[in-house]
């Protein structure tokens, strides 16, 4: 039940009824008609753009509209008032029935409500994390990590068929470094002792990996120059790593549906491929760049390479795809990866990258444009920094990783409910401080805490109710009198659960789940509200253990707000608390 919806239909309704009776010209478009929550609660239950968005095409004053569309809609039993405001905005109150029979809903749904068909089962792939296979996931990877999780089940939530996809990057010179790096600890297995060059990896997480290696070969590589192992080191690192990025994943209780290597893509023609497609559309062409702007790099000169003609396609420059020496760039793997993709008949590709990979987006753009000609959408997700901080102080870096802090080293200190939560209270492009000791405190300045409290009370009213021998599970209360809801506090959160709908529509058209999070936050606060209400009104408790009627109709409303938290904190990956210690 999506009463914005149903509110906006009988908007619709009534405007071509307004044209059947000449108020209005005909062939409006009324696309951009919305029915929304009003900016200040105070005006109304919902508010309509009705009259704006019609004016200019009608070629009428905007208030003549809505006073027309006001007095329709006052007829119609659902609406208790609809009055005009300013120079034309239109705020309807509706009839308590309608949120009341709102909850009723909800409890009939169970934690399907909310989901929408909006995607109609278009074929999404996620790509998110996609790290180095180098070593363990960092805070950085964290948050794209749980951003583009999120994501994807806020997509499955909205109708659309998901694919988590990780890229895995073991095409280049750093799985090289990788394995000289895990040869040193294997000689240090062997009792060696070894010194890390600048540009190793030094970190303690690769001293397992070289005992393993010696558990595999012995001494075969002892003293062996790098022609005879790098190759077999560097697959069986790749794959010890990756081990270790499943495992760091599980963690936060992520898991892909598909790993797809960069590696797989040299010598098999899918680079070559994807350029040859570029080639017959007239986009691959030799030429020389334009120096690059600012201040020119000293070893910079001008040579001619095979260029992808981006700037048809929307990019800044075009781009070279092989340098001058016949091997390939950087940016003709990621290309060819793409078109892979693009081939797989995927309708949208979502991609999450870190926020120094922001030059990549118009680039990445153009190809998957000129690849598909166009008719494979693409989005790309920056996400920013996070500062870590504990009690106010910057966080020490992780001696394990050698010089950064690792995503165990997080979720060993707040647990992954908590790191999740906290990495989806701001926007993915807008930077994140996450301080250790804050995120742990019980109060209405920690959102996590906040959300998990209020399903948390739900549950423990639940639970009261039931030890006074009220019946108050799902079946009998979905199916009781709530007429006792009338309190504005009430009212106020039933209204609050009536966005959850079109919360997911919204934040599954914007690809944004921190929207969820957000709106957790408000719904909770509506929760707590009503129960300090209670403080001071006794008939608002949601427990009234001499009155088996009222108390059913106040858990009703509980147990559908904790519906709507358990579906939202699902989407975020996050487990409802039942109870709080």
């Amino acid at each position: 039940m999506n009463l914005f919806s149903e509110i906006r239909e009988l908007v619709i309704e009534q405007l071509t009824a307004m044209q059947a009776d000449g108020a209005l010209p005909e062939g409006l478009d009324f696309t951009n008609v919305a029915v929304e929550p009003p900016r200040d609660a105070a005006h109304g239950d919902m508010a309509t753009n009705a009259a704006m968005v019609l004016a200019k095409p009608a070629k009428m004053k905007p208030r003549d509209i809505a006073v027309a569309l006001a007095a329709k809609l006052a007829d119609d039993a659902r609406v208790e008032t609809a009055e005009v405001a300013g120079p034309g905005f239109l705020n309807l109150r509706l009839a308590p029935v309608l949120w009341r029979d709102l909850v009723t809903s909800v409890l009939k749904t169970g934690a399907g409500f909310g989901r929408s068909n909006m995607g109609q089962g278009k074929r999404v792939n996620v790509e998110y994390v996609s790290a180095n296979p180098t070593g363990p996931l960092h805070v950085g990877h964290t948050r794209g990590a749980v951003f583009g999780d999120a994501l994807a089940s806020l997509l499955d939530f909205a109708g659309y068929d998901v694919t988590r996809e990780y890229y895995i990057n073991d095409g280049g010179a750093q799985v090289d470094v990788l394995a000289r790096s895990v040869y040193l600890r294997y000689l240090e297995a062997h009792g060696q002792e070894v010194a890390f060059e600048d540009g190793t990896y030094p970190g303690d997480y690769l001293i397992p990996v070289g005992q393993d290696l010696k558990d595999k070969v012995g001494d075969a590589y002892v003293g062996k120059d790098e022609s005879v192992w790098l190759a077999e080191i560097r697959l069986f690192s790749t794959e010890k790593m990756m081990d270790l990025i499943r495992e760091d994943l599980a963690q936060l209780g992520i898991k892909m549906d598909k790993f797809f290597s960069e590696k797989a893509l040299y010598g098999t023609g899918l680079i070559e491929g994807a350029i040859e497609s570029l080639e017959s559309k007239g986009l691959i062409y030799e030429g020389v760049l334009e120096p690059p702007k600012g201040k020119k790099p000293e070893d910079w000169e001008p040579r001619e390479q095979t260029l992808f003609k981006s700037t048809d396609h929307g990019d800044d420059v075009d781009r070279p795809v092989k340098k001058s020496d016949g091997s390939w760039t950087y940016f003709a793997p990621d290309i060819a990866y793409h078109f892979d993709k693009v081939q797989r008949g995927y309708d949208l590709l979502i991609d999450i990258f870190g926020a120094d990979h922001g030059g990549y987006v118009k680039r990445m753009k153009a190809a998957v444009s000129a690849l598909s000609d166009g008719n494979t959408a693409i989005d790309i997700k920056l996400t920013q920094l996070v500062k870590l901080y504990k009690n106010g102080e910057p966080f020490k870096m992780s001696k394990r990783a050698g010089t950064f802090v690792t995503l165990r080293d997080v979720v060993e200190q707040v647990g992954a409910d908590v790191t999740r939560f906290v990495m989806l209270t701001r926007k993915n492009d807008a930077p994140l401080d996450f301080d250790f000791a804050k995120v742990l405190e019980q109060s209405k300045d920690n959102p996590v805490f906040y959300v998990q409290y209020a399903h948390a009370r739900v549950c423990s009213a639940i639970r009261k109710a039931s030890e006074a021998g009220i019946d108050v599970s799902d079946a009998t209360i979905a199916g009781a009198d709530l007429s006792d809801l009338s309190d504005p506090a009430e009212l106020t959160l039933a209204r609050k659960v009536a966005e959850w709908p079109r919360l997911i529509e919204i934040a599954g058209r914007t690809n944004e789940p921190h929207r969820v999070a957000f709106y957790l936050y408000e719904l909770a606060g509506d929760l707590h509200s009503l129960y300090h209400t209670g403080k001071d009104k006794p008939e608002l408790r949601f427990v009234q253990e001499d009155n088996a009627a009222a108390t059913q109709a106040k858990i009703a409303l509980g147990r559908a707000t904790a519906i709507v938290i358990s579906a939202g904190l699902g989407i975020l990956g996050v487990t409802p608390a039942q109870e709080m210690r």
